[in-house]
């Protein structure tokens, strides 16, 4: 069972008093959080503190996967669903219960729908600092090769672009966690796939708003794979100067993606870099717009180990798997299987 399940009861809890009908849930079920009785209909439970916009893409590929392993239907228990949550959540047929008794709940014959019910709910903010800006860095340089993990604290600080201090509090913090187990000749990550969903919440949570530098559009609308001949060229000296600390472009998300596996043609493109905005714009052919499609961020790291024009396929999973969509989470869960394969 999910170890903090206290909402779990209260959910089941209020949906009972909304729709006088008795519930029976069972939380000691092994692989499963819980199993949910209603009306002899038999839900495998899978259970989460919230489903919000930084987390949306994770539980909705949870949900998928368990939804394609098992013939049982599922159902899925929160204390807090956004509203953007459980619309994504009807759109699938997924079905949920949160704990205000919000439900909605399809299987034959069956039918419950419970919204617009009230619950005081107060975002808790992982004051971790493994999970604030400079744990995220230094995470990120911890998951992304596994050769990472032995670095001294002076390479992490160095090429995760954090202070030495920090690094120490975070990998202390990572020893309490649970998550680093130091030996006598080396250190080896534990619970490596709740590090990389946590992790994963904390980069589009924290990290990835403040590293967000512009957004705009291209100007010329470009055939298919137009986008990948798309580079800075070093000509001039300011290029040339920094070129050999960063990297020209880097894509991520779906650019990256499809750069990684060639299955997917890029509608938002992100991209990481370093250089200045206006000398962005006028080699990509880029004007600033609010609305527009390519997202330009920060390159937070200063590890050069990159192959090509692509970003770390750990960026391009999480910019993926955040994004909720089906196709998206679909790639996203290829690249972890064959680009990831440390973290598995």
């Amino acid at each position: 069972m999910y170890h903090n399940n206290d909402f779990v009861y209260e959910a089941v809890a209020n949906l009972e008093n909304v729709i006088d009908v008795p519930i029976d849930i069972e939380t000691n079920r092994g692989q499963y959080n819980a199993i949910l009785n209603i009306k002899d209909i038999q839900f495998i439970v899978e259970a989460k503190s919230t489903m919000r916009t930084s987390n949306q893409g994770l539980v909705l590929s949870k949900l998928e996967e368990l939804r394609s392993m098992s013939n049982r239907p599922v159902i899925f228990i929160a204390d807090y669903i956004s509203k953007a949550g459980a619309s994504q959540l009807k759109e699938r047929g997924i079905n949920y219960i949160d704990a205000a008794g919000n439900a909605f709940i399809s299987n034959g014959d069956l039918m419950i729908f419970v919204e617009g019910r009230k619950r005081t709910f107060k975002h808790h903010t992982n004051q971790s600092r493994a999970f604030q800006e400079a744990g995220i860095k230094t995470i990120f340089h911890l998951l992304n090769e596994p050769i990472n993990l032995q670095d001294s604290y002076r390479e992490i600080a160095q090429k995760a672009d954090v202070s030495l201090g920090s690094v120490s509090n975070v990998m202390s913090e990572l020893e309490d966690l649970n998550f680093i187990l130091k030996t006598r000749s080396k250190r080896v990550l534990k619970n490596k796939k709740e590090l990389l969903e946590r992790w994963v919440v904390a980069y589009n949570e924290v990290l990835k708003p403040r590293i967000l530098r512009k957004r705009m559009r291209f100007i010329d609308r470009l055939s298919e794979n137009e986008w990948k001949s798309l580079t800075l060229k070093t000509t001039s000296d300011f290029i040339y100067e920094q070129a050999e600390q960063q990297n020209n472009i880097l894509w991520g998300g779906e650019p990256g993606a499809s750069i990684l596996t060639g299955r997917l043609r890029p509608e938002v493109f992100t991209l990481f870099t370093n250089y200045e905005i206006p000398l962005i714009a006028n080699q990509l052919r880029l004007v600033p717009d609010s609305k527009g499609k390519v997202y330009i961020y920060k390159k937070f790291w200063n590890d050069s180990s990159v192959i090509g024009n692509a970003a770390p396929a750990l960026l391009i999973y999480a910019d993926l798997i955040n994004s909720g969509q089906g196709r998206n989470m679909e790639i996203a869960n290829q690249i972890f299987e064959n680009e990831l394969q440390h973290i598995q």
